[in-house]
C-alpha cells in the first residue's frame, strides 16, 4: 500500500505583531443622541462610551483591513510574500464575493497565499486564531494574516436605540507564525444558535431588494447583557483552566469591546488581581465588533509597552450567538 505523505508543522505558535487602523472621524454622544432621543450622560453610564470612531464615506472597511495588514506585517519584520493564509472577520464587507481576505492579500502581496473570511461577529477574530494556530502547528502554513475589519457604520439605522449609538469602525491584525514556546492555548470556543434572534440584521438582502429599507443591526441588550456577563465569564474561567494559568497569571485582560459594564462585571467574576491591565479601548473607539480585541491590543501596548511578552486572556462573543476564548502572549 502506498503510504500518504502528511505535512508537519512547528509545536508551538505566538502572536508576532499586531497593526491597527480606526475611522479618522471622531463621533462624540451628542452628535448621535437627538435620533434616539437620548443623552450624552445615558450613554456614558450605560456603555461607558465617550466616542467613537468611524470612518468617511469614501473609505471601506476593506481599507480599514489593508492599513492594519500592512502595518502588522511590518511589524513583525516580514514582507507581504511571507504570508501563507490571510484570515478576515467580518461581517460588513459591502460585496458578498470576493471575499475582502483575497483582496487585501494581493493588496499587501501575498498572493498566492490562501484567503476567506469569517462571519462570526465578534468572535471572529479568536476563531481567527484558533484556525491560525491549527494551521501553524499542522503545517499547513507558517506564517497567517489574521484580521477582523468593520465598517458599522455603514450598517446602522442612526434611528434605532439598541446598538446604533454603541458603534464603531476599525480594523485590527495580527501575524501568527511559529515560536520556541507555546504562546496561544487551547481555544475554549462554540456557539448557541437558539439565541440567533438576540442579536443580528433586522432583515434580509432578499427583503431590501423587495422594498425594505437597507439591513441594518438590531440587538436585544438584556438578552446580550445576562448571556455575555454570566455565560461568558465561565467560558473564561474554562479557557484559563485549558490553559494551565490563573487569573494572578496574566499580564492583561482584552475582551470584546462590547459595553464597559460587561468589562467590569468580568474583572469582577474572573477576580482579577490589580497587576492584570484591562483593555478598555470602548471608551473612545466604540464596539468594532471582530476588530475590537487586536484593536484593544494595540492601544494597551502602545500605552503599556512593557506588558509585551505578557500572558493575556482574550474572548470574543457576540452575533450568532458564538463565543471564543484563549491565552495568549503578548506581542
Amino acid at each position: 500500500m502506498v503510504q500518504l505523505q502528511q505535512s508537519a508543522g512547528t509545536p508551538f505558535t505566538r502572536i508576532l505583531s499586531v497593526g491597527a487602523a480606526r475611522g479618522s472621524l471622531s463621533v462624540t454622544n451628542d452628535e448621535l443622541v437627538g435620533p434616539i432621543d437620548s443623552s450624552d450622560e445615558w450613554i456614558r453610564q450605560r456603555t461607558g462610551i465617550i466616542e467613537r470612531k468611524r470612518a468617511t464615506a469614501d473609505v471601506l472597511a476593506v481599507d480599514l483591513a489593508t492599513e492594519a495588514a500592512q502595518e502588522a506585517i511590518s511589524r513583525a519584520g516580514l514582507i507581504g510574500a511571507d504570508i501563507d493564509v490571510v484570515l478576515i472577520s467580518t461581517i460588513s464587507n459591502v460585496q458578498q464575493t470576493p471575499s475582502m481576505a483575497a483582496v487585501v492579500a494581493d493588496r499587501v502581496g501575498a498572493t498566492p497565499a490562501a484567503a476567506y473570511d469569517i462571519s462570526a461577529a465578534c468572535a471572529g477574530y479568536t476563531y481567527g486564531v484558533a484556525q491560525a494556530d491549527s494551521f501553524i502547528r499542522t503545517g499547513l502554513a507558517r506564517h497567517v494574516l489574521v484580521i477582523g475589519a468593520e465598517k458599522l457604520s455603514d450598517i446602522v439605522d442612526p434611528t434605532d436605540r439598541s446598538i446604533s449609538f454603541l458603534l464603531g469602525d476599525g480594523a485590527g491584525a495580527v501575524v501568527v507564525g511559529p515560536s520556541e514556546q507555546a504562546g496561544i492555548s487551547q481555544t475554549l470556543w462554540g456557539s448557541d444558535g437558539s439565541k440567533a434572534s438576540a442579536v443580528g440584521m433586522n432583515h434580509t438582502l432578499l427583503a431590501f431588494r423587495n422594498g425594505e429599507p437597507w439591513p441594518t443591526l438590531r440587538q436585544d441588550g438584556q438578552v446580550v447583557f445576562r448571556w455575555a456577563v454570566w455565560e461568558m465569564a465561565k467560558v473564561a474561567k474554562q479557557a484559563l483552566e485549558a490553559a494551565g494559568v490563573g487569573p494572578e497569571d496574566l499580564a492583561a485582560f482584552i475582551p470584546h469591546q462590547a459595553n464597559m459594564r460587561i468589562i467590569d462585571e468580568f474583572a469582577k467574576q474572573l477576580k482579577l488581581p490589580d497587576t492584570v491591565a484591562i483593555a478598555r479601548d470602548i471608551e473612545t473607539t466604540g464596539n468594532t465588533s471582530a476588530a475590537s480585541i487586536p484593536l484593544a491590543m494595540h492601544r494597551l501596548l502602545e500605552e503599556q509597552p512593557e506588558l509585551s511578552g505578557g500572558l493575556a486572556l482574550q474572548i470574543g462573543f457576540g452575533a450568532g450567538l458564538v463565543y471564543g476564548a484563549q491565552i495568549i502572549r503578548l506581542p
